[in-house]
């Protein structure tokens, strides 16, 4: 039989009556394991209803009792991160220690946000003026809401939600569809941790569900994680209504591997970069550009590697890399390799025909070398287990490269030179980089967030910028006159 997947609202699961639901798969076996409930219009704004209601009295909360919560879900997070590694591998199809992993960065936000008393402190001016004085506070905005892809169905709902609801916010989260249970999990940790009911709400849906919160009038923000086009969607729509907007979206990231390289570095960083979670990270190195001579030992070290990869269920010991998330994104990721093969690239290991479970969604790991700017393979983000390399001549070559594609998520260079490492963060177009770091995601007390059609809207995900796209400021000017010294006085208020 399979599981009912409901909405969390007021602090508890609530069927959906839309009458509409989606089917849950486990990638690993292709078997339905659940039934989601997709919210209708009308279910959404009941439920962006009782966030408002709640997002009053969350408001009016001191810093301390804020933080005591994220304290104590923190504590709670840490204690159950297997139980919720085992759901994220069960409906994701990613191996149960990648799964731990993803947990493991999103409780570095929560720890950020139980600063939140030290990260709302203010400035003050003392006598601004004669007997005036100046300070300014942040404010939560009121009910805010996060959309979150398939691929990280942990981490990027505690990207958002943890420094929301620390500044004050009720934070309405709509998870995909394709594996909605951590979402559910998450609310129990936090009911349990004494989050007051409807604080933290979890409506599911499809499109009904999205446009409906892009478009509620009582939803002040929007947060995205996504494809590029409906990272555009998402912004064009939510700003168009009003909405403070943050829509991160689709990725090419290229590692630039000069001549002076450690090649077993960086063949293990790329293999790490390119084939984890089966390349369905925004994240993912997907080119790999070989300057010069290294590029034949490079192409040969990264296929010696691959043969070595387990591929199987993520829930079994000693797999390294489980199956995409559905059938028909499992087919779409090979036909990018038929199309490359197609267009001239060399396919030195062929994911097609890998040796891989025939139950489930599986792709073996896909190596193309001479692949060109032109080919699809390299325009595209495919978002699966293939790696592209490009062959250049020189450094200028590699970074034109890099900096002429239209995505800027993230990128790295491998190299000894402490020279050309500095040139290449002070030229590359992108938003993230790694200096010998294959995935340069950033520690949470910094901001995530790439550069042209990686990021529509002017603020990037979590740390400092996440508790500024939360907040708004607001300045207050202070006096308290001696009554008797009151007068009218039309002229501009003056400093001096």
């Amino acid at each position: 039989m399979t599981e009912r997947i409901s909405h969390w609202i007021e602090g508890r699961v609530v069927a959906g009556t839309s009458g509409r639901t989606a089917p849950v798969h486990n990638p690993a076996t292709g078997v339905v394991t659940g039934e989601v409930d997709l919210a209708s219009a009308d279910e959404v704004a009941a439920a962006v209803a009782t966030a408002v209601t709640a997002a009053r009295t969350w408001r009016a909360s001191s810093l301390s009792q804020r933080a005591a919560v994220l304290f104590a879900f923190r504590q709670l997070l840490h204690e159950r991160s297997e139980d919720l590694a085992r759901i994220v591998t069960a409906e994701h199809g990613k191996v149960h220690a990648d799964a731990l992993g993803e947990i493991a960065r999103g409780l570095e936000n929560v720890e950020f946000a139980t600063g939140v008393p030290q990260l709302l402190k203010g400035g003050y001016s003392e006598q601004a003026a004669s007997g005036v004085d100046v300070y300014d506070i942040r404010q939560p905005l009121g009910v805010v809401a996060g959309i979150t892809p398939f691929n990280f169905p942990a981490m990027v709902p505690l990207w958002m939600c943890a420094n929301a609801i620390a500044t004050g916010n009720a934070f309405v989260l709509k998870p995909s569809e394709k594996d909605p249970s951590a979402a559910l999990f998450l609310a129990r940790l936090w009911q349990e941790a004494g989050l007051p009911d409807g604080v933290f709400t979890v409506v599911h849906g499809d499109k009904e569900a999205v446009d409906t919160l892009l478009t509620h009038p009582d939803v002040a923000a929007v947060s995205f994680v996504g494809s590029t086009p409906i990272a555009r969607y998402i912004y064009e729509t939510g700003t168009a209504h009003g909405k403070r907007v943050q829509a991160l979206g689709g990725a090419k990231n290229h590692a630039l591997v000069l001549p002076d390289a450690d090649l077993d570095v960086a063949a293990d960083a790329i293999v790490s970069a390119a084939y984890g979670a089966a390349g369905e990270r925004c994240m993912a190195l997907s080119v790999a550009v070989a300057v010069g001579d290294i590029a034949d030992p490079l192409v040969e070290a990264i296929a010696l590697r691959l043969p070595k990869l387990v591929v199987g269920d993520g829930a079994a010991e000693g797999t390294d890399m489980g199956p995409l998330i559905t059938r028909e994104h499992r087919d779409k990721v090979a036909s990018y390799v038929d199309a490359g093969e197609q267009q001239g690239a060399s396919v030195v290991v062929d994911g097609r025909r890998a040796d891989v479970p025939s139950e489930g969604f599986f792709l073996g790991t896909t190596l193309l070398d001479h692949v060109t700017p032109e080919m699809t393979v390299y325009r595209d983000e495919i978002f699966g287990p293939v790696l592209g390399v490009v062959r250049v001549d020189s450094y200028d070559e590699g970074l034109a490269l890099i900096n002429a594609n239209q995505y800027a998520n993230g990128t790295a260079i491998f190299t000894r030179d402490g020279g050309a490492a500095r040139r290449f963060q002070f030229d590359v177009e992108v938003g993230m980089v790694g200096i010998n770091v294959p995935i340069p995601v950033p520690v949470a007390y910094y901001s995530f967030g790439g550069w042209k059609d990686s990021l529509f809207g002017d603020t990037h995900m979590y740390g400092p910028e996440g508790i500024d796209f939360y907040t708004r400021g607001k300045v207050v000017t202070s006096r308290w006159p001696d009554p008797a010294t009151s007068s009218v006085d039309l002229g501009f208020p003056r400093t001096r």
